[in-house]
């Protein structure tokens, strides 16, 4: 038997792969289906199921395309009702795998169709659960998600995955390991720990939700306090994984169209293309296309753009290091925006040989702020609020990035204001929206808020 994680940092998202005997089941896949293909083929084995343990709302699932490449079905849990041709299975219903057996464990609550999947060996004995967005290390899945869809309240579905943590996972023994589908800085959950894998046992000790004392009362409070509004793109991937979408190599031949400057030019003018320029930040801050918005391939990539483009439909023209265009489309895939229509052919560079304008952005070191607070300067901090809860500057306004375009009338128009995050990646992609939108007197604070630290610059904690 072999059990596999195959984690995405970017997304902070984990698929399984599972072998015996020849015979592959694949969890929770990613878009992009040739990791699973190629390590079947390495194993000279075949992919015999695709498990499914909920309508992803953060990423796409490859469920789709590489049951068209294997011939392998598609299973869901109860309640699942997609548009495709699936099985939806029923609670406790068991599936084998060569020698090994995958039982379904219907635990909605997160949604309601919300399955985890318990692996038990050759010898019938409990080995693992893939939890899906059940049970997080240190966290379980929120519950606000499926409640439009099901017209019922967070704190219904918080009770209903009450009862699926309490009567189908907790009984389970301590040895049994936890396979999450998410890990730290996804938007599915709070509390989730930096560690991908972990014991029941553990997580009992651990997770303040498996507390054994705790009452439906209790737990439906504090899953449901301090729950941020989820990123407008949600329900797009949730529809997405539910009705179905184009393969990965259609959207990367789309998306791979070679433009010359003066092409994208009239493209970025005539279509309603957002210009996306996925290269460093600090390529950004030397020269740009204007009015062009940063989000670096080298940062939280993906939900990054699911949260500032909203609209998985966009199109999307891409600036980006050459070489890495297949990437930038993967990634964009990854969270449903399919819609990239070509690429700068040679870059900035190209760009720049055929006299197009150029932009730049101002960024100052934090030596240079700590010079400037004295006299009264505006500063806004993007970071999220409990970064800004545990330390900040004083004197700072807190815009967080996530929610830019609910604060523009906070900024000044003329006079110069800094913007700064913690390390600097953040403040540059809000400094490139705010620029899109006129804000010519935006400065960025090279470093974040560890460089303003460093600077010895007063902070509140």
């Amino acid at each position: 038997m072999k059990v596999e994680q195959i984690y995405t940092g970017c997304l902070a998202q984990g698929a399984y792969y599972i072998e015996s005997e020849g015979e592959v089941a694949v969890i929770d896949p990613l878009r992009e289906t040739h990791p699973y293909t190629h390590r079947a083929e390495k194993d000279n084995a075949n992919i015999k199921y695709i498990f499914e343990t909920h309508f992803h709302a953060d990423f796409v699932s490859g469920h789709v395309t590489l049951s068209k490449e294997t011939g392998a079905p598609i299973i869901f849990g109860p309640n699942a009702n997609p548009s495709f041709k699936a099985i939806i299975a029923k609670d406790e219903q068991e599936f084998k795998l060569g020698k090994i057996t995958i039982k379904v464990l219907h635990t909605p609550g997160h949604t309601m169709e919300s399955t985890t999947y318990l692996l038990k060996d050759e010898n019938g004995k409990d080995y693992a659960i893939f939890s899906g967005d059940t049970l997080f290390l240190g966290d379980v899945g929120r519950p606000d998600l499926a409640q439009k869809a099901n017209e019922i309240t967070q704190e219904d579905l918080a009770g209903i995955l009450f009862e699926s943590l309490r009567t189908k996972i907790m009984p389970l023994a301590d040895d049994v390991i936890v396979y999450p589908a998410h890990g730290a800085g996804s938007a599915c959950g709070k509390n989730m720990m930096k560690e991908t894998v972990d014991t029941l046992g553990n997580q009992k000790k651990m997770n303040y939700a498996l507390r054994e004392d705790m009452t439906k009362e209790e737990f439906i409070k504090e899953v449901t306090d301090g729950l941020l509004p989820p990123p407008v793109y949600f329900p797009l991937n949730v529809k997405m994984n539910k009705e179905g979408y184009d393969d990965l190599p259609e959207v990367i031949q789309r998306g791979t169209q070679k433009l010359s400057p003066t092409t994208f030019e009239n493209m970025a003018n005539n279509t309603g293309a957002v210009v996306l320029d996925v290269r460093h930040q600090q390529d950004f801050i030397k020269a740009h296309i204007p009015r062009s918005i940063f989000i670096g391939l080298d940062g939280s990539f993906a939900p990054w753009v699911g949260a500032l483009l909203a609209d998985v439909k966009q199109p999307i023209l891409l600036v980006v290091q050459p070489g890495r265009e297949e990437e930038a489309i993967t990634r964009l895939s990854r969270v449903g925006f399919d819609n990239t229509i070509g690429y700068l052919e040679g870059g900035i560079e190209a760009w720049k040989i055929e006299g197009k304008e150029v932009d730049t952005l101002e960024s100052v070191s934090a030596e240079t702020l700590k010079k400037e607070l004295k006299n009264k300067v505006n500063v806004f901090d993007v970071r999220n609020d409990a970064e800004f809860d545990v330390a900040h500057i004083p004197e700072a306004a807190h815009t967080p990035l996530g929610n830019l375009n609910v604060y523009l009338n906070s900024y000044p128009s003329e006079k110069p204001f800094y913007l700064h995050c913690a390390g600097g990646y953040r403040s540059v992609i809000g400094a490139s929206i705010l620029k899109s939108r006129g804000f010519h007197n935006v400065i960025d604070v090279a470093g974040g808020f560890k460089a303003i630290k460093e600077a010895g610059i007063e902070i509140t904690e």
